[in-house]
């Protein structure tokens, strides 16, 4: 069996002198408290506490990273742990790990191959590289290891020195993981909710309706109204910043920020509830409602993450059978310095309002997103995400990024996973990454060493607290 040793350089550059740097910078921050602002992992997991149920469950089904990409090898979502029409899965958890043992060179070159092996050999001390031949061995060593206290969620919550986590919820959750997790006085974690309010900006969905509705019970406020629904919102927000909340999170098909006047966005609400929306009235809704976002956001201080330009749920098929975010959000070109003008022009300058801009069109951070950070105090260049949060990614991004807006206008890393054993991988290929960056510069005297020492430090820690507005 090949042995599962990554290697102590592992993404560190070839030349002798800088990768010597890069190991000096990399010391500082290796062990540094992990701040993850933007993620999708349950509260309620570390409420309860419980065993991870089997190894697949934990590492495989809930990372659309993986499953998306056996999917594009041939292998069915069926056998991936995913429920077809909401019914339960048909695959037992050892047969999908199988299928991530067979196909495992086929990760090769990929972020996902480098998240695995760092976790499955740091986390659970596995020494051998997966495959079809020893993937029952491997499964039964990795169940055996999650029966033990030490491997509960809260146990590797303090293991992966995870300083603040930020969830992502909906509006009308009533957040009581959350706030049970504030109280509990053997929990010393923080965990805090992120207000996303993307279902209530489509009228032209089918679920809006029942979305209002839960809105209206979650807020006490009937938003049948277009003026009850803002009403209620604000309502929630008030509710998620009482728990803890820093940050919203939006994310919609273009930046477009055209405000309507309270007439005709009254009159587009009314229309939609009556099944009467035409294709223009909701696009301009949506529009205007991320400027309403937006508004609310320069009067609460909410950290607005704003992630435009990905096509939801491109396989319809896929997306009837077994629901969203199941791998096919598939990227879309980017603008923002024209969509978002409107906002920027109300609030851009605005100290209370801060505004992080995401995207999966990498031709925008040099040409759009870097020149508006590196002008708006209120604008923010947020990490490669999704489709380029890979080593080769962040490069590029730091490339675009610093020459128009340096690194305290970033956002810091961003995991984004459901994922949770994945978060100390993601956050330490940053690290890894950053480090070679910074020792370019040290070698090409850009910088000195002692000012990278200071910047690394920075970028996982006061560059991610800052942004967000974090605790520490």
């Amino acid at each position: 069996m090949t042995a599962l040793s990554p290697h102590p350089d592992r993404l560190f550059p070839a030349n002798p002198i800088e990768r010597d740097i890069a190991r000096r910078l990399y010391s500082e921050v290796a062990d540094a408290p992990i701040y993850s602002p933007h993620g999708h992992v349950d509260a309620a997991m570390l409420l309860a506490n419980e065993p991870f149920p089997d190894p697949a469950a934990l590492l495989i089904t809930p990372d659309h990273y993986v499953t998306r990409f056996l999917h594009s090898l041939g292998v069915p979502f069926d056998e991936l742990g995913l429920g077809r029409d909401g019914n339960p899965p048909v695959s037992g958890g050892r047969s999908v790990w199988r299928q991530l043992c067979t196909h495992w060179e086929a990760f090769l070159g990929t972020p996902v191959r480098y998240w695995f092996e760092t976790e499955l050999s740091e986390v659970f001390g596995l020494t051998e590289q997966p495959s079809a031949a020893n993937a029952d061995d491997l499964y039964d060593q990795l169940a055996e290891t999650l029966g033990r206290e030490e491997f509960r969620p809260r146990a590797l919550f303090d293991r992966f020195r995870i300083a603040v986590l930020a969830t992502t919820d909906d509006p009308a959750d009533d957040l009581s993981a959350h706030l049970a997790l504030r109280d509990d006085p053997t929990f010393t974690g923080r965990v805090l909710p992120t207000f996303r309010a993307d279902r209530y900006m489509h009228p032209d969905e089918l679920t809006w309706l029942a979305k209002l509705e839960q809105l209206g019970a979650a807020s006490g406020i009937d938003c049948g109204s277009y003026d009850g629904l803002l009403a209620a919102l604000c309502s929630r927000r008030a509710a998620f910043i009482a728990a803890g909340c820093t940050a919203t999170d939006t994310g919609v098909i273009d930046a477009g920020s055209e405000p309507l006047d309270a007439a005709d966005a009254e009159r587009i609400h009314r229309s939609a509830i009556a099944g009467n929306l035409t294709g223009a009235d909701a696009v301009a809704y949506r529009r205007n409602m991320l400027y309403r976002l937006a508004e609310m956001a320069s009067e609460d201080g909410l950290v607005m993450q704003l992630h435009p330009g990905v096509i939801r749920n491109h396989h319809g098929p896929t997306f009837d059978a077994y629901g969203a975010d199941t791998g096919h959000d598939l990227p879309d070109t980017g603008a923002y310095t024209r969509p978002l003008a409107p906002i920027l022009r109300d609030f851009g300058t605005d100290p209370t309002f801060r505004l992080v801009l995401f995207t999966v069109d990498e031709t925008t951070f040099s040409r759009e997103i870097a020149p508006l950070a590196g002008f708006y105090p209120s604008v923010y260049a947020g990490a490669p995400w999704w489709f380029i949060d890979s080593p080769a990614g962040i490069a590029r991004y730091r490339a675009a990024i610093t020459d128009s807006a340096g690194f305290a206008k970033t956002s810091g890393f961003i995991d984004d996973t459901r994922a949770f054993c994945s978060i100390p991988a993601r956050h330490d290929m940053s690290r890894r990454s950053d480090s070679s960056y910074l020792a370019t510069l040290v070698a090409t005297h850009q910088i000195t060493e002692d000012d990278a020492v200071g910047v690394a430090r920075r970028l996982v820690a006061d560059v991610p607290i800052e942004t967000f507005r974090l605790p520490r």
